[in-house]
């Protein structure tokens, strides 16, 4: 009786595995987006902090790979020696800075919202 249990459960089980491996195969389970931003981006995280502390003069903090608006940009934190706090935004695909602005909310120990 047991061997009969067996036999059906076990056939069930490769099938299972052979269907998922199946849908993986073909796609069907969905990319993480950072792997997506990733392979569009032509310039590297070195690359982009560079120009962001040339950009403000100072020392990144955080660096982050986004996808904003249909364009991957990297999001930058850079202190400058006067501990003044700037955000800036490189484009991924050319290494061009978009942006610069100061992050007073950086200001006085205080942390972001997201963070």
């Amino acid at each position: 009786m047991k061997r009969n249990i067996t036999i059906p459960a076990l056939i069930l089980a490769v099938g299972v595995a052979t269907a998922g491996g199946l849908a993986y195969a073909k796609g069907g389970f969905a990319e993480n987006d950072a792997v997506t931003d990733l392979a569009k981006a032509k310039v590297s995280l070195g690359q982009a902090v560079s120009a962001a502390e040339a950009q403000a003069g100072g020392k990144a903090t955080k660096a982050e790979l986004d996808g904003e608006r249909g364009q991957i940009v990297f999001n930058v934190e850079v202190v400058t020696p006067d501990n003044k706090v700037f955000d800036v935004r490189i484009d991924a695909a050319e290494g061009k800075v978009l942006s610069s602005k100061q992050d007073t909310a950086d200001q006085g120990g205080k942390e972001d919202a997201d963070d």
